[in-house]
């Protein structure tokens, strides 16, 4: 194509874009959020742990339980939660690359050939072809904040991501060990059944020979049954928990009875925690994270609100080539320009914008309280694990002292029984209060390895903003939660910056 002379509208078009875009230094800056989340210096309970690191990821191997960790691994690896939390991730990412394509030019190419006629005169053909161009200036920062209000809502996506993830970790863990407390119930359970079954022979012998009623053959079989009644229940719960676990690992339920069947020792945690300070603890977790940046994402849609009842500016452009045949598509007297500054405003809406602010403005409110409401919750998390673990440690003491007593007194009851120097009645209850706090034993067991999930889980369960790509621009993720946008205070004002 030979070259054009005097086409100038790209020169004026950068001109007039430079001018524009130097006015754009008094845009709208974002809502400036304040900080006022009050964060207790330390805990009310610590329950005997020491303050410490934060907790490092992978807390599910310091229970020394290779199926435990077999388990957890598969369900962060194939869990239905955890892949629909990611492809929500990769929504969110998307929708924030689509809001950034919004501040670039768009430019578009358009090819035509037709024929025509006028009157039944043949016209002759026509060949185009051109490119359009158009920029809106976004003088006063509806696009930039719309962005900023998607790149937020993409990083609460990254930490709801992370919060899915310890949650299932966390439930793994819990149904885990759920598993082997009914499966040493259950073995509690057996073991009592045969005693009080041997109890039942002796009854029954005594009364051949005459030397006992049938009281308290009957008292003996009625004590065996209703032991023997309690093991369908306890395999139904080994059963139920089974299919649980397969399906937090995406299996069909019955998939890991051959793996679970086989009884094993109830995992046990170390106690030498090292337990993060508050503040550090509402850093390290993932549902305050995202509760934050969800704020954050609202304020700017607060401002693009705003900013929306403003002018808009834009600019747009078209070259294109027009002629009657496709050789003549070379001559330069074919060339079509065009250059187009356009200013739009709402005048009259009804009040459409002035609403749409509002309702923005509400829902900033709400994720306010959200925000405040996870903080406070997460707190109740931690105080309420540490009052249990010290409890159900204090409760398990005394407890195995009971389950040692019940153990020794129900032995001297049988020998002395079978030497008839004590009625049946007392083998009975000794009988029944062994199996009680036994059982009770590996409750509390249960109760205390539980316990350090929950407190695991509720200091953030190893999470970092890092293990799923929250990289933040301007808010480093390792900013203490103080400096968090405060539930009471944020408020959405527009600030001119010369």
């Amino acid at each position: 194509m030979p070259r054009l002379a005097g086409r100038r509208w790209p020169q004026r078009l950068a001109l007039l874009a430079g001018l524009l875009a130097g006015l754009s230094g008094c845009a709208l800056a974002p809502p400036q959020l304040p900080v006022v989340i009050p964060v207790p210096a330390a805990w009310s309970d610590d329950a005997g742990l020491a303050s410490g690191s934060l907790l490092g990821a992978g807390w599910w191997s310091r229970f020394d339980d290779a199926l435990l960790t077999d388990l957890v691994t598969r369900a962060l690896q194939s869990n239905t939660s955890i892949a629909g939390a990611q492809a929500a991730l990769r929504q969110a990412r998307a929708l924030r690359d689509v809001a950034a394509a919004a501040l670039l030019p768009a430019v578009g190419g358009s090819a035509s050939a037709g024929r025509g006629s006028v009157g039944g005169n043949d016209t002759g053909n026509s060949f185009k072809l051109g490119l359009d161009a158009s920029w809106e200036l976004d003088l006063f920062g509806a696009n930039r904040s719309a962005l900023a209000a998607s790149e937020a809502s993409a990083r609460a996506g990254a930490a709801s991501l992370g919060d899915m993830r310890v949650s299932i970790a966390a439930e793994v863990a819990l149904d885990y060990i759920g598993l082997r407390g009914a499966q040493v119930g259950l073995a509690i359970a057996s073991d009592n059944l045969a005693s009080q079954q041997e109890t039942l022979q002796i009854t029954q012998w005594r009364q051949q020979a005459g030397l006992i009623t049938a009281l308290e053959s009957e008292q003996a079989r009625a004590a065996a049954e209703q032991t023997a009644a309690q093991m369908p229940a306890l395999q139904t719960r080994i059963t139920q928990t089974q299919h649980a676990l397969a399906v937090l690992t995406g299996q069909a339920p019955a998939a890991l009875a051959d793996l679970l069947t086989r009884s094993g020792p109830l995992p046990r945690a170390p106690d030498n925690l090292a337990l993060s300070l508050p503040a550090e603890t509402l850093r390290q977790r993932p549902d305050v994270r995202a509760a934050e940046l969800q704020v954050a994402a609202a304020a700017a849609r607060v401002a693009q609100a705003d900013a929306a009842r403003l002018p808009n500016f834009s600019l747009g452009g078209s070259v294109g080539l027009n002629a009657l045949t496709v050789a003549g598509l070379g001559n330069g007297s074919a060339v079509i320009s065009s250059l187009l500054a356009g200013v739009a405003m709402p005048l009259l809406d009804g009040g459409a914008a002035r609403a749409q602010l509002r309702a923005q403005q509400a829902a900033l409110d709400q994720a306010q309280t959200s925000y405040r409401a996870t903080v406070l919750t997460a707190l109740q998390d931690v105080e309420d694990a540490l009052i249990a673990l010290r409890g159900d440690r204090q409760r398990l003491l005394s407890l195995q002292r009971a389950a040692d007593a019940a153990g020794n007194a129900a032995l001297l009851a049988r020998q002395r029984y079978s030497s008839g120097l004590v009625d049946f009645q007392t083998v009975l209850d000794t009988q029944r209060t062994q199996l009680t706090t036994q059982q009770s034993v590996a409750v509390a067991r249960t109760d205390l390895a539980s316990d350090h999930v929950r407190l695991y889980k509720a200091l953030g369960g190893g999470w970092r903003a890092d293990d799923v790509g929250d990289t933040v621009s301007n808010t480093p993720a390792s900013e203490p939660v103080a400096a968090a946008p405060a539930a009471s205070a944020v408020q959405a004002t527009r600030t001119a910056t010369p």
